[in-house]
């Protein structure tokens, strides 16, 4: 006991933190798809191997435990590609949203006059009730949505999304997907998320909105159609905003500039 603490100095603390930060996060995203469980069962199997390779120095069953570490860290990747793909897409949305890593830009009046209309379109549909899913796409295409839905390339206008989602419309059910200033394709399928933490008043929209926002740098926008409220979907997290927000929110989602 006395060599260990000896041996033990700042390099193992840091060593230690950061194996408890990993771990840690690793909850966190497991926690989210309801695979709690799992973790807590790799995690025991892990302290096992530890305790037989290097405690009590079993050999035959040292080995046979390698082998399955081996095998088994191989399978984790298949099994959870979509988990950890979402892991460092968070690690690099954190880097990416500080300024420096963000280029200079100007607002564009046309730009302004878009999220006006947008915004004018929410709050209407949200007075009314009318259920809404609306997609600001950020850097990535997504295209594989696009192509789910029905292609308009039309002028953003707060007439046409209001007529796109009033009820029993062919369009209204599905998303809205808008870049570059330009409303790209209606009736889009998103990915629904499986967070098992999400509110259970939240509705399938809701569910969609947060699918989409954990796997790209989406903005997602939805109108409730049972209470009216205005919810946003970014970066894997999603939130009511009230209509005075909504338009800083879009302003930051198509220009950058907060």
């Amino acid at each position: 006991m006395q060599l260990l603490a000896f041996n033990f100095g700042f390099k193992d603390v840091i060593d230690i933190l950061l194996v408890a930060v990993i771990l840690y996060y690793t909850y966190r995203l497991l926690r989210k798809t309801g695979a709690a469980n799992l973790f807590w069962g790799i995690l025991a199997f892990i302290v096992v191997w530890f305790l037989v390779s290097f405690v009590f120095q079993l050999d035959l069953t040292g080995a046979l435990f390698d082998r399955i570490i081996s095998v088994g860290a191989i399978a984790l990747i298949v099994i959870f590609q979509e988990e950890i793909r979402m892991f460092f897409y968070r690690i690099g949305s954190r880097f990416s949203s500080w300024k420096i890593f963000r280029p200079r830009t100007e607002e564009d009046p046309r730009s302004r006059q878009q999220i006006l209309e947008i915004t004018q379109a929410c709050r209407h549909m949200a007075s009314t009730k009318t259920g809404a899913l609306i997609v600001l796409a950020g850097a990535g295409s997504l295209k594989e949505i696009v192509d789910t839905g029905e292609r308009l390339d039309a002028q953003v206008s707060a007439r046409l999304i209001e007529n796109i989602f009033f009820k029993n419309t062919p369009l209204h059910d599905g998303a809205l997907i808008i870049r570059d200033g330009k409303m790209l394709a209606a009736a889009c399928i998103l990915p629904v998320s499986k967070d098992q933490t999400i509110p259970q008043y939240y509705g399938l929209r809701h569910r969609a909105a947060l699918g989409l926002a954990e796997k790209s740098d989406a903005t997602c926008i939805v109108v409730s159609e049972e209470s009216g409220h205005i919810s946003v979907a970014k970066e894997g997290q999603i939130r009511e905003v009230k209509e005075d927000e909504l338009f800083v929110v879009l302003q930051t989602a198509m220009t950058g500039v907060d």
